[in-house]
């Protein structure tokens, strides 16, 4: 992210819910994810730029249901009274919501992504953003997921860092950066 770009920026923080971070399912890192994520998300309020968060609604699957504990998003993160705040029901965020509606309202044209879980609802944004022409950051060291069957959590982060920092947009840009340089940009 280059410092001439914030004023068209939107913090994105995608399913960070109770229901996700359990004993039963753990992720990987979630103090620091959450730190990092508190971090941006007061400089993006500092300098005035949105702060949108996304929550999923699994009723379909009878899980994430709206209203109750495992669908309410984490007590450690510090949610502001001007935070928006999307609903969804698939993946990939702009899937049948009003998130790209109220981009546009807003006059955003870089997103900056962070959340959970890495190789699902995360990916799947990123893919969506990036064939609707924003410019994307995503934030290498503030996303996670859990173990998986044959990989750590540890490696699919690391695995998908490198897809997105490979990637070939359409018309709009995509970087991998660590919280830290966004912070110095900004």
């Amino acid at each position: 992210m280059k410092k001439n770009q914030i004023n068209s920026s939107a913090l994105l923080i995608i399913d960070m819910q109770k229901g996700s971070f359990t004993p039963a399912t753990p992720r990987y890192n979630t103090e620091g994810i959450v730190k990092r994520i508190n971090q941006l998300a007061a400089r993006f309020r500092e300098y005035g730029n949105p702060v949108i968060y996304i929550q999923h609604n699994g009723s379909k699957q009878n899980c994430f249901v709206p209203n109750t504990e495992e669908w309410e998003i984490l007590d450690e993160l510090n949610i502001a009274e001007s935070d928006l705040i999307v609903y969804k029901k698939a993946n990939d965020s702009f899937y049948e919501t009003d998130l790209e509606e109220k981009l546009k309202a807003l006059s955003v044209s870089e997103l900056v992504i962070t959340g959970c879980a890495t190789d699902f609802c995360v990916e799947s944004t990123i893919q969506s953003a990036l064939v609707k022409d924003f410019n994307i950051t995503v934030v290498k060291n503030a996303h996670t997921t859990a173990d998986r069957p044959h990989l750590s959590a540890e490696k699919v982060i690391e695995h998908y860092n490198w897809i997105w920092s490979d990637m070939i947009p359409t018309k709009g840009t995509i970087e991998v950066t660590e919280v830290e340089n966004i912070l110095a940009a900004l």
